[in-house]
């Protein structure tokens, strides 16, 4: 386990860090390797780079990875790296937090998080890239979670690889707290409830994924927050993260999320597309520990869907 704070004291002063600067107080007796691979989580392929470029600092000045360290020498590493290779393109993206690790983003609907083949631009990446160039940053674009184009909501921007890893780690251990608002077709009875179903990908090229034993471990849970007309508005917490997670369980218990072409039950007087919102993450910030909880508010479809499935109920 990462020693990051000793004595309720947090070994990552939050008033030195910079998104281009670690500062770390060493609390025990390594070598700076040790403290950079085990307490930092660079690879050694990045130690080498820092040792070439001379920007690994023990108390103001340069030391080799080999060197042994004492009880509150202060380490400082350099970040620099290249920006990632996005076209910057000013898409107005609604920011939500910004600190030296990460950036926040409420995704609209409609809108790819990374470039693809076919969505080369207007992407979450190409809005990051254009608001990190007016702050002056040299920052490469990490996601620590994606979404779906048709589903809005909160996406996690890492501004260096040490939160990236950080974060990806405590996603893989359920250190993270995702909570999603879906609209799902039918009157789910139950005020709450948990669905654990393994998904699986029947087949490479397929994007679909179904309830079956071969798939890997799901857990799913949700709780009514408004029974509609012939409609049910619910928040699911997610314990795993599998492609598709929501929309499979969801339809495997019957009740479809609306707009969902793939899962659901699509009728485009509605909604144009699934129902299904990313509205609440809860985690630790990467370097000081201190918890950080963001809601989404809803995008503007979901409201009116919501609205309209009231009127008629």
């Amino acid at each position: 386990m990462l020693l990051l704070m000793k004595d309720g004291v947090n070994l990552f002063k939050k008033e030195d860090q910079k998104y281009n600067l670690i500062s770390y107080t060493n609390e025990e007796e390594l070598t700076l390797k040790e403290v950079l691979l085990d307490k930092l989580n660079f690879s050694v392929r990045s130690i080498s780079k820092m040792k070439r470029e001379q920007s690994v600092f023990v108390n103001g000045v340069f030391k080799k990875p080999s060197t042994k360290l004492k009880k509150g020498d202060l380490i400082e590493v350099k970040i620099e790296e290249e920006m990632a290779n996005f076209e910057p393109q000013n898409l107005n993206l609604n920011i939500l937090y910004d600190d030296f690790d990460i950036i926040m983003v409420n995704k609209p609907p409609f809108m790819v998080v990374h470039p693809t083949k076919s969505h080369f631009d207007n992407t979450i990446a190409n809005g990051i890239t254009y608001y990190i160039k007016e702050k002056n940053e040299k920052v490469k674009v990490r996601f620590v979670n994606r979404l779906d184009m048709n589903t809005s909501g909160l996406v996690i921007v890492a501004k260096n690889a040490y939160a990236h890893h950080t974060l990806s780690v405590d996603m893989g251990n359920d250190a993270v707290e995702k909570k999603y608002i879906t609209v799902v077709k039918g009157i789910i009875e139950n005020d709450e409830g948990t669905i654990n179903e393994p998904i699986y990908r029947p087949t490479e090229d397929s994007i679909k994924r179904i309830v079956d034993e071969k798939g890997q471990a799901s857990i799913t849970h949700y709780k009514v927050l408004e029974r509609l007309n012939d409609a049910t508005v619910v928040e699911v917490k997610l314990e795993t993260g599998r492609t598709h997670q929501i929309r499979v369980h969801m339809s495997h218990i019957g009740h479809g999320i609306i707009g969902d072409e793939l899962y659901g039950y699509v009728d485009e007087n509605l909604i144009n597309r699934q129902a299904l919102h990313a509205y609440s993450l809860s985690f630790n910030q990467p370097r000081t520990k201190e918890n950080l909880e963001f809601k989404a508010e809803l995008s503007n479809d979901i409201k009116n869907l919501i609205e309209k499935l009231r009127k008629n109920n």
